[in-house]
């Protein structure tokens, strides 16, 4: 009977990672995460302890774990070289993905996870409980370990860090349909990589927003910019960079949204670029290089990679 349980609250793992992924921005540190939690799990068991609700006690294990890691998280953090953006969760038509990743919900964006990062462990916690998966206060209390009250408090004053001028939270993740979604995507690949400057401009919101993250290890795509013509000229500079490496794009599906891999003429992954889209045009550009945040999507490609001289000095110069 128990081995039955235990085999059935793995019913929960997509769930879990989920919560943990929002918490973490980290693919690989959520699935530690989620098997420390089962693994916290199987000891009650084997010590006796009756679980009565397996799903409540796993999402609150799930998020402790994640408080307790964004403890450390937030120190590496502040010494990461450029800008940060999360592990993406990718999907392709010859990768679906693992069942873990099957149910992440629509608002964990690079954008929405990027805008997390303001938020102390806590807030970030009851924020994702409650704004994310919905949450009821008095389960969000319980799986926190404080008062409802408290919680209510916690939750109005993260949104209001979030989003100060009252907005939604992530104005750049309004659910796009799949097929019009792959269509803008298609018209801005193929933009880019022919260097088509005025089509680009035609497909990007007048406020969008570009962030690359190389984290000192690998060619960044480039640097913040949001200023359409800025952002266009560093695409095409970027594109054509690709493309000198002996690298190319594949569409992809990158947290939810529009995207593409790039791989090497080996097969290896280079970058992963992400698309927010709201009321069909681009208004906000990830692209992702460094390579400890591509390796959990297969062997990670060396044509970007700095010399070592060089990466040890941008590290050394700090954010």
């Amino acid at each position: 009977m128990r081995v039955t349980a235990e085999a059935d609250a793995y019913g929960y793992r997509p769930l879990l990672f989920s919560i943990a992924y929002g918490m973490t921005g980290s693919v690989g540190d959520a699935e530690d995460i989620v098997q420390d939690a089962f693994l916290g799990l199987t000891r009650a068991h084997r010590a006796g302890t009756t679980v009565g609700n397996v799903k409540a006690y796993l999402t609150t294990a799930v998020t402790r774990l994640g408080i307790n890691h964004l403890g450390s998280a937030r120190v590496r953090r502040e010494t990461y070289v450029g800008d940060w953006l999360p592990e993406p969760v990718v999907t392709t038509t010859d990768r679906p993905g693992p069942a873990e990743h099957a149910e992440l919900a629509d608002s964990l964006s690079m954008a929405f996870l990027v805008l997390l990062e303001i938020l102390t462990p806590v807030e970030r916690a009851v924020f994702v409980l409650r704004e994310v998966f919905g949450y009821g206060y008095p389960d969000v209390a319980g799986i926190v370990g404080k008062s409802e009250a408290n919680c209510r408090q916690i939750f109005a004053r993260a949104r209001k860090r979030v989003a100060p001028d009252g907005r939604p939270a992530e104005p750049v993740s309004l659910p796009v349909r799949r097929a019009e979604g792959a269509e803008l995507a298609r018209r801005f690949f193929e933009a880019a990589d022919s260097g088509d400057m005025d089509a680009l401009l035609g497909l990007l919101a007048p406020d969008v927003v570009f962030q690359g993250d190389g984290g000192g290890k690998a060619q960044a795509f480039g640097t913040s910019a949001a200023e359409p013509r800025r952002v266009v000229r560093m695409l095409v500079g970027g594109f054509r960079r690709v493309r000198t490496l002996g690298a190319a794009f594949r569409p992809a599906w990158v947290n939810g949204r529009p995207g593409a891999v790039a791989y090497d003429a080996e097969g290896r992954v280079a970058s992963v670029v992400e698309l927010d889209i709201a009321d069909g045009v681009i208004r906000a550009i990830h692209a992702l290089t460094n390579p400890d945040k591509l390796a959990h999507l297969g062997p990670v490609s060396d044509i970007g990679l700095l010399a070592g001289e060089e990466a040890n000095r941008r590290r050394g110069g700090g954010c």
